[in-house]
């Protein structure tokens, strides 16, 4: 899942990308309004996390163009103002949930997760889908009640395939949620994660939709 993370305190920003990114997301890391303003604008996020005062635009702001604009992607509003008038504005601006700061990285993940949650209209904590049950929170997967030894991208490939089962992905989407700016990206990476994955769940999970890209799309028998 690739996230965008908006601070301009360099220390704060620091140390949640890496944690973050020790969480398997991969997080594009911007200390500026404006710039998050375009990003969001250019590039597809699961989620966004904005501090509330940043350089040349702040949180409420470019949550309230992004929603002019429709867009609808989950953010998550970091903010040092506890009052409950400035929660109330931040939420009325168009942010899905907000944490007041000193930030802690188990709840602002924990947030995050319930915010993607909701986006994919899932109230359940666990995703199944037939013999298959993921658990974000622990980033653990099992298949029949047998635990899958996945790499970090292999889980973070499941969990998107598996959060719209059927719902194809081309290559190129997936190369853009599992890789940020940073990163860079062979050109067989996503081919060689779909390999990986099929050799752990079975050929029969992940269908190849020639011309358009992959698709988890169980069997009868895995549904059984």
């Amino acid at each position: 899942m690739r996230i965008l993370l908006a601070e301009d305190d360099l220390a704060l920003g620091q140390a949640l990308t890496v944690g973050l990114q020790r969480l398997g997301y991969a997080v594009d890391w911007i200390t500026d309004g404006a710039a998050a303003a375009t990003a969001l604008t250019d590039t597809t996020y699961a989620a966004a996390v904005l501090d509330w005062n940043l350089p040349r635009s702040s949180g409420p702001e470019i949550i309230a163009g992004m929603r002019r604009r429709k867009n609808d992607t989950p953010v998550l509003l970091l903010t040092a103002r506890d009052e409950l008038g400035d929660r109330v504005a931040g939420l009325d601006a168009g942010a899905d949930d907000y944490v007041v700061k000193p930030v802690h990285l188990d709840e602002l993940a924990a947030r995050l997760r319930a915010l993607l949650r909701r986006a994919d209209g899932q109230i359940d904590p666990v995703i199944r889908i037939g013999a298959l049950e993921l658990v974000p929170a622990a980033r653990n997967a099992t298949l029949s009640g047998t635990n899958l030894e996945l790499t970090a991208r292999e889980y973070a490939l499941l969990e998107m395939l598996a959060r719209h089962p059927g719902r194809a992905y081309s290559r190129g989407q997936l190369e853009e949620a599992l890789y940020g700016w940073d990163r860079e990206v062979a050109s067989n990476a996503v081919e060689v994660h779909i390999h990986h994955l099929r050799q752990k769940l079975g050929a029969d999970w992940i269908d190849t939709l020639r011309g358009i890209g992959y698709a988890l799309r169980p069997s009868k028998e895995n549904n059984a």
